[in-house]
Formats: structure tokens, C-alpha cells, sequence
């Protein structure tokens, strides 16, 4: 066992296709995410290709970590070369295991794969290796426990496949029972991590920033996403406590989410429980607000109908918006939107509707309107309907993100009762 706050955590990435962008990495947000809560954290993180990049990595991390995780090169062909690295530079021979090879001809007879030559390669187990069964692929992982005597020394080394969906599951059901015998049983810190809407990063520092820095212990992280800033702190339960009370009264409903929930899961949640529904009706967002509600689980209890309107003549068609007013105001215009946001309501007889129009860009600018200009509308049954201007002028993926998010964020608001500290 060692202590927790000496350990250092290394994670290996191998793989040419990580390196060409080919791949994308998920590894390292997985494995500090796993480990966070049994007080570990990634020191460092190093990526290379296939080939012998593997070993010379291999063998500066050993120098450094207490606990290395390699992740990739454990499959059949010529380049999977991370056994056979391993083996060779903790000087361990590597001895076929029957159990394995059996498993993989089991795993591919029941998915009439036809097995290569190569194949019993993945059998092949250093010395002294625990075996990490792969119920989702062929190859297993692999565990050497850490060792102090010759011929080198080395750390806690665990070697897992490359493939997400066979190294996660193998992650939680052997890796981590493995990690608790490691280190000691109880974690002095804790992390919680409050998702703030409709404000930037710089005013939530300007917010709690000073008064959370003055409570010893805490360690304060900020990371800003389009229209949303995640509020990060760690520390131990007193002090984390300390914290909640200065977020609670600072920030109030801007916290959308304590749980990591987005905040389309919020809203689909909060009509739920209120047993409301909700439509909405698009035009520079072309469709990218309903995609974002109808991603959550349990959405279609809520989403009744999206309109996309992208023409001006489709919100007249299909929401019965007046022509004269977007001959009169433009079709980017809080009369437009609010028009849209009524129209959409009544189509779909639901509680809420949304309404977005704006100019994307880069074309489209009028005097008063610059690229960017964009009108969200909610209509709410009995209510009037509130329509405002927003100036986002990003790139067209960017605006759409936080156009969608403002929208979102002004029906969270309205089903909380509209208060905001």
C-alpha cells in the first residue's frame, strides 16, 4: 500500500492514430474522472506512436510514477507491441496462458469471426501478470504489481486495450478494486463542480472568487464553455461546505446543476416534474435546440414539435407569422421572434414554446443588426411572452451553441419562477 498524496499518477497513451487525429483520446478524462474519488489525480499524460516510441516512454515514466496506466497495443497485428515491450524491459518472460487463447476462440466461434495466425499472440502473459478479463473484446488487460528488486525497478503497471468500450467496462470491474487494495481506503478530499448558465467566467470570479480563496484548503478551478462556466473546488468536506454557502448565496438559480446534469437534462427534468411540454420553433439555429432537448432521455414526455423556419416564407406557412411584420421589422426582430415563439405554442397546445432568429453570419448584417444580433422568444401559457436580444458574433457552430443555451437558460429561469441572485 502507499501513501495517497505521494503517489504519482502516469497515464501512457500508445497509438499512431491518436498522434494523426485520426482517434480521439478519451482515455485521460475517463481515467482521472474514475480515480478522482479514490483521492488519485494524472500527474502527467503521454501519448505516442506505435513502435518502439513505447518503450523509451515506457521506461521515463517508470522513473517517475508510482502508477502507470498504458493504454492500446494489446491486439493481434504487427504493430500491438506493448506486452511484448513490457516483458522485455522489466526483464519478464512471457509465458502462454491456455485460459486466455481459450476465451478469445470462445469469444470469436460465438461471433463466427475467423481467427488469424496471429491471434495467440494475445495470450501471451509476462511473468508474474495478473489478467484482466475483456468481456467486450479479444485482447485481456494486464497487471504487474510494483516491484523494488532487479533487474529494474518498477511502479504499478496496468496495461489496457485501446478500444473505449472495452477498456471502460475492464476499468471499473478490475482496475478499480484493484486501485483500493493500493491505496488507503479513505479520501480526505472531495471535488464538486456547480454548472453556472448565462454568465462568463470573469463574473462568476468577480462573484465568489475572492471570498472562496480566502477558505483554507480549497482549490478553485474555472472552465468556460460556449454560454455556460463549470465552477470547480476541491477540497475537504468542511471546507467544501464553507463553499456551497458562499455559490448558494452569490450565485442562487445561476447554478443550473450540483449533479454534472447539462442543461437540456435540467430542463427536460423540470417540465417533467411540472408536467409541462414545450415547443420550439427554429430559424438560425436550424434545428440545433430541439437536437439538444431531444438528446435527454425521457424528452419525448416533454418535446411535442419543432419548427424549422428557416425561410421567411416557412414562418409565415407553418407558424402563421404576419408577412407585414417582417417587411416592416426583418425577419431578425423581437416582433419576429415573439411571433414565432406565440405560433409554435399554439400549433403544438403546449406550456412553453421557444423561438429563435438571428443573423449567423458572416453576410447578413443590417444597421442595428451586426453579425451575431440574435432574438430568443418564450411563449408561456397565460403569459406574455418575453422576448430578448442577444449579441453573439462567433462563428456559426459557436453561435448556434450559445444561442441554444440562452434559450434554454431563459425557460430554466421562467420555470424557476424568474429569480436570480
Amino acid at each position: 500500500m502507499v501513501e495517497r498524496f505521494n503517489v504519482t499518477v502516469i497515464v501512457l497513451n500508445t497509438g499512431t492514430e491518436l498522434l494523426l487525429g485520426d482517434v480521439l483520446n478519451s482515455h485521460l478524462s475517463f481515467i482521472a474522472r474514475e480515480i478522482f474519488p479514490l483521492g488519485l489525480r494524472i500527474d502527467r499524460q503521454l501519448a505516442v506512436p506505435d513502435g518502439l516510441a513505447i518503450r523509451a516512454a515506457l521506461e521515463e515514466a517508470s522513473e517517475q510514477a508510482d502508477i502507470i496506466f498504458v493504454t492500446g497495443g494489446l491486439g493481434p497485428t504487427t504493430d500491438d507491441i506493448t506486452r511484448e515491450i513490457t516483458a522485455e524491459l522489466f526483464g519478464l518472460e512471457l509465458h502462454h496462458d491456455a485460459s486466455v487463447l481459450a476465451a478469445i476462440t470462445t469469444r470469436a466461434a460465438n461471433r463466427g469471426f475467423r481467427l488469424t495466425d496471429r491471434t495467440a499472440r494475445q495470450a501471451d502473459v509476462p511473468e508474474g501478470a495478473t489478467v484482466l478479463p475483456n468481456e467486450t473484446g479479444s485482447a485481456p488487460g494486464l497487471y504487474l504489481v510494483a516491484r523494488t528488486a532487479s533487474p529494474r525497478k518498477s511502479p504499478h503497471l496496468f496495461l489496457l486495450p485501446g478500444p473505449p468500450r472495452e477498456l471502460e467496462p475492464m476499468f471499473k470491474k478490475s482496475v478499480l478494486p484493484m486501485l483500493r487494495e493500493i491505496v488507503p481506503p479513505e479520501s480526505a478530499v472531495d471535488r464538486r463542480i456547480y454548472r453556472i448558465a448565462g454568465m462568463g467566467e470573469s463574473l462568476v470570479e468577480e462573484a465568489i472568487g475572492e471570498r472562496l480563496l480566502e477558505i483554507s484548503g480549497i482549490e478553485l478551478g474555472y472552465c468556460a464553455r460556449p454560454g455556460e462556466v463549470d465552477l470547480r473546488i476541491i477540497g475537504g468536506p468542511s471546507a467544501l461546505d464553507r463553499a456551497e454557502a458562499i455559490v448558494a448565496a452569490e450565485l442562487g438559480n445561476a447554478v443550473f446543476s450540483r449533479d454534472g446534469r447539462s442543461l437540456e437534462e435540467v430542463i427536460v427534468q423540470l417540465l417533467a416534474e411540472r408536467k409541462q411540454t414545450l415547443a420550439v420553433a427554429e430559424s438560425c439555429t436550424g434545428g440545433y435546440l430541439a437536437h439538444r432537448i431531444t438528446n435527454v432521455p425521457g424528452a419525448s414526455a416533454v418535446f411535442l414539435r419543432g419548427h424549422i423556419t428557416y425561410a421567411n416564407e416557412a414562418k409565415v406557412e407553418m407558424l402563421g407569422v404576419d408577412p407585414n411584420l417582417i417587411a416592416s421589422h426583418g425577419a431578425v426582430s423581437v416582433e419576429v421572434a415573439s411571433e414565432m415563439a406565440f405560433g409554435a405554442r399554439k400549433e403544438a397546445r403546449a406550456s412553453f414554446a421557444l423561438a429563435t432568429t438571428g443573423i449567423a453570419g458572416p453576410g447578413g448584417a443590417t444597421r442595428g443588426k451586426p453579425v451575431g444580433t440574435v432574438f430568443v422568444a418564450l411563449a408561456a401559457e397565460g403569459a406574455e411572452t418575453q422576448t430578448r436580444r442577444f449579441q453573439f458574433p462567433d462563428d456559426r457552430p459557436t453561435f448556434k451553441d450559445l444561442t441554444a443555451s440562452a434559450a434554454l437558460e431563459m425557460l430554466r429561469q421562467s420555470l424557476l419562477g424568474g429569480s436570480r441572485v
